[in-house]
């Protein structure tokens, strides 16, 4: 862990715009040099929350943002020596990629020399020496989004914040960067706020994850364990895909589990019978969607060489320990 690390803490932070309410009053605590995903659908309150921690959004009276033993809740974000990296960049196009990451040094009034030496640092880092002298208008997505990284690192943040900061990628490079920003955030092992709509995104990159649906935090936890132990309905069914496998006598869903924990044959193998409707391929392994008498069929993942055709009538059965039991709201 760096030892510089800080610890964030939201005290009762609430959010109301109007009659509005954005966020209900949220607890959470980050810990130092960890990356905490905020993950959830849109105007969920995962915005309004990085919002707050930055200082561009107050909290409702009797709220408090911690930095370590520091109250900072009535500081403004320039107060706060936090790095923020947004999904629009926020790039000055009429400046060079070098000039770009100095802007915030020149503003904070750091020493030609020391300014130029972390500029260096920091495209170096992000890999972008090569760019310094090129203008934003001349880069690509991706290359804007690493300029804009390495801004908010060179100003060395205590906290550093990420508003769905790959959104507008093409999917592609979309993966790449996300991998990129990763190893980079196990390097610096600075604490990190990412918020993101997107469950690969928060798996790949979050240390935790905490998961908020309408304006409150309804799971925090590894990914593992979001994945795998889900709270509710809402939280299986956003982080990857759920199968409702059995319902009570009025038809209420009360067993469900992912497609990966089906275990599939020809008829007669397991105990519980079905036929294929179809399947979607999806590279290395196919979709297979299964007819089970049920309301809506199951999906189940299987590898993409393996041969299945429609009508196709089939057996299947859970894996030990697959079962998710939760409410169905």
């Amino acid at each position: 862990m760096n030892a510089a690390a800080v610890t964030v803490s939201l005290r009762g932070c609430a959010r109301h715009f109007s009659q509005q309410v954005a966020l209900h009053p949220l607890d959470l605590t980050v810990h130092p040099g960890e990356t905490l995903v905020l993950l959830g659908p849109s105007g969920c309150g995962k915005t309004t929350t990085l919002r707050i921690i930055s200082g561009l959004e107050r909290c409702d009276a009797g709220g408090e943002v911690w930095f370590d033993d520091r109250n900072v809740t009535a500081l403004p974000i320039e107060k706060r020596n936090v790095g923020m990296v947004f999904q629009n960049y926020a790039l000055f196009p009429h400046l060079t990629v070098a000039d770009n990451v100095a802007y915030g040094l020149k503003v904070q009034g750091v020493a030609r020399a020391e300014r130029d030496a972390r500029v260096k640092a920091m495209l170096e880092r992000v890999d972008l020496s090569a760019l310094a002298q090129r203008s934003i208008a001349r880069l690509s997505g991706g290359q804007k989004q690493r300029v804009a990284l390495a801004r908010a690192l060179a100003a060395q943040p205590k906290v550093l914040l990420f508003d769905e900061p790959l959104a507008a990628l093409d999917a592609r490079l979309r993966d790449r960067l996300r991998l990129e920003i990763g190893a980079l955030l196990k390097t610096l092992a600075i604490t990190a706020v990412y918020v993101t709509h997107d469950q690969q995104e928060a798996m790949a990159l979050g240390d935790r994850i905490a998961v908020m649906e309408q304006g409150r935090l309804v799971q925090l936890d590894t990914p593992q364990n979001i994945y795998r132990q889900p709270a509710s309905k809402f939280v299986a069914d956003f982080v990857g895909a759920i199968n409702c496998v059995a319902v009570d006598a009025r038809g209420t869903p009360q067993r469900f589990c992912r497609p990966e924990d089906v275990l599939l044959a020809s008829e007669g193998h397991y105990p519980h019978p079905g036929f294929i409707l179809g399947s979607t391929f999806l590279g290395a392994t196919q979709r297979l969607m299964i007819d089970i008498g049920l309301a809506t069929p199951i999906q189940v993942d299987r590898h993409a060489r393996e041969t299945w055709h429609a009508g196709q009538p089939v057996s299947w059965a859970l894996a030990q320990d697959a079962a998710l039991h939760f409410s169905a709201s």
